[in-house]
């Protein structure tokens, strides 16, 4: 039985490795631009605003920063797809627009939600104290109280 596995397992790898290097011809989705900001919020504070490109702007913005791996298939499809899901329900930069959740942000922060637990590991600058995490809900209140978000 091991020989037999002994003797399939190059197979089994190289078909591994051409199945990850087709995949990465395979499109990711993602504009080569991103849109232009259209209209932020009128924050309350720069210290605010400077929270929020930390922990928020790369999913809820048009500003996003992709690092070297959001360039790696099956990765990439994930990151994509988690950036068009969290700008269809709050983005920052399209703020002339109707925001489908923007009201419960700060519910999603207080609870531990936002950013995605996922999302934390690889992006250590966005890992909020307690003290920033309650400025940034302070913040996102007033902001949002001055600017109240259009709805659908």
């Amino acid at each position: 039985m091991r020989t037999r596995i002994k003797r399939f397992l190059p197979y089994v790898v190289g078909g591994l490795v051409v199945l990850f290097i087709g995949i990465q011809f395979m499109p990711t989705g993602r504009p080569a631009t991103e849109p232009a900001v259209r209209r932020e919020p009128n924050w309350d504070s720069p210290s605010t605003r400077e929270l929020a490109v930390r922990a928020c702007f790369d999913c809820h913005s048009n500003q996003p920063v992709f690092p070297w791996y959001s360039n790696v298939a099956p990765v990439s499809w994930l990151v994509v797809k988690d950036i068009r899901e969290a700008r269809s329900k709050m983005n920052f930069s399209e703020w002339d627009l109707p925001q489908r959740e923007a009201m419960a942000a700060t519910d999603e922060i207080r609870d531990g939600n936002m950013p995605l637990p996922i999302y934390l590991p690889l992006h250590p600058e966005a890992r909020l104290s307690e003290a920033e995490k309650a400025a940034l809900i302070q913040g996102l209140d007033a902001t949002f109280a001055a600017d109240r978000p259009r709805r659908r």
